[in-house]
């Protein structure tokens, strides 16, 4: 297993910049000076793709350390990033040519803002989206979470990322330790489904084979979305991990309470990954519940099981070759059932991860814990 390379997250910083309506991570951030070390991130194994994340990454003024050891790591590194940290990310990529750069937009100008909380937020992100064209940087796009908000704009800035030829990831909203919230739920799902129809027939348009497999993640976010089990098993701390800014090393980051399976900053890798306790997180990935579709355990899921989703392709794609639609949601059965009256909104809520009740655990250490009104605070950052 140790020479096997794996799929990871790092999440340098639980400190953020934005406001996100789905997120409450900026009211939990992590201390500075607990942040993963970079004797920490020696400690990583070798990688065949590793995402940095947080918080918002570029927070971080040693960011190009960090990605410069990762390098030594990983084949591939991408960045998630709000986009506003313009001339760090300029910089950083000046540096660092192949490294991926995925900046977070809600919407267009109005709703992104609305969503995100930034002032000018959509404005600073697209000028570095532009910047990175202008440099040519090879490996740049965006990222979209969908809801009852900002679902009618998810074809339009599609077609804004086709035509500068960037890449286009999605989510839906999700509830867990990591984003600090339990309360997320689409309410109107007929509707935030059909713009995912929408987007799905666009991508079955493209000549390009990877749109073809993205149009199956959007399948999938439509079955998510009503509460159903995942289209793929889920195989995380398995062959994917993330490590938390404390080094603690989790599954994934969509649980309910954070799992630990060790700490870099007191085992080695193969202490940790090869432990007991890791065992039992892995005996409760297999029996979790949650149905979590997002990229970070459907892409390893896609390759490791792509049988599936290539028969799905080519059944797809060969009704968009013939003139056919080629997607239709109502394929899924818990679609029609909605529709003809035989599930209620109320059974799908029950199935999402929403709990208006829950107490959430947000995964700080108790120093942090304790400074969290002071980092919270555009000031300290």
């Amino acid at each position: 297993m140790a020479d096997k390379k794996l799929n990871g997250t790092v999440i340098v910083t639980y400190r953020c910049n934005a406001r996100c309506t789905m997120c409450n991570r900026y009211m939990a951030p992590s201390r500075p000076e607990e942040e993963l070390s970079i004797g920490a991130i020696k400690k990583l194994p070798k990688m065949y793709f590793t995402n940095i994340t947080g918080g918002e990454p570029f927070i971080r003024t040693d960011l190009k350390e960090i990605v410069r050891e990762l390098y030594k790591k990983s084949d591939r590194i991408v960045i998630s990033t709000n986009g506003f940290f313009t001339d760090r990310i300029i910089d950083l990529c000046e540096e660092f040519p192949e490294v991926g750069i995925r900046i977070s937009i809600e919407g267009l100008q109005e709703t992104n803002d609305e969503i995100r909380g930034l002032e000018d937020g959509y404005k600073r992100g697209y000028e570095t989206l532009k910047r990175l064209v202008e440099l040519k940087h090879p490996d740049v796009g965006f990222g979209m979470t969908v809801q009852d908000r900002n679902a009618p704009d998810l074809v339009p800035l599609y077609k804004i990322s086709d035509e500068l030829g960037m890449e286009f990831a999605t989510a839906s909203l999700h509830n867990s330790f990591y984003f600090v919230e339990a309360k997320n739920v689409i309410h109107d799902r007929p509707m935030v489904a059909k713009n995912f129809e929408d987007l799905v027939n666009e991508l079955l348009k493209s000549n390009q084979p990877k749109k073809w497999f993205r149009a199956y993640f959007n399948h999938g976010l439509i079955n998510y979305i009503y509460g159903q089990s995942r289209l793929l098993p889920c195989d995380m701390a398995f062959d994917t991990f993330f490590v938390d800014p404390y080094g603690d090393v989790m599954p994934c980051n969509g649980t309910k309470d954070k799992e630990v399976m060790g700490n870099l900053n007191t085992q080695t890798w193969d202490e940790l990954w090869n432990s007991e306790q890791a065992e039992k997180v892995r005996a409760k990935v297999r029996h979790c519940d949650r149905n979590c579709w997002m990229i970070g355990s459907v892409s390893p899921a896609m390759h490791k099981y792509i049988w599936k989703p290539a028969a799905w392709v080519l059944k797809h794609k060969a009704k968009s070759l013939l003139g056919m639609k080629a997607y239709d949601m109502h394929e899924l059965k818990v679609v029609r059932d909605y529709e003809g009256g035989r599930v209620t909104k109320e059974q799908l809520d029950a199935c999402s991860t929403c709990d208006m009740c829950a107490q959430v655990n947000d995964g700080l250490s108790a120093a942090s814990k304790a400074d969290a009104h002071v980092y919270e605070t555009h000031e300290a950052l």
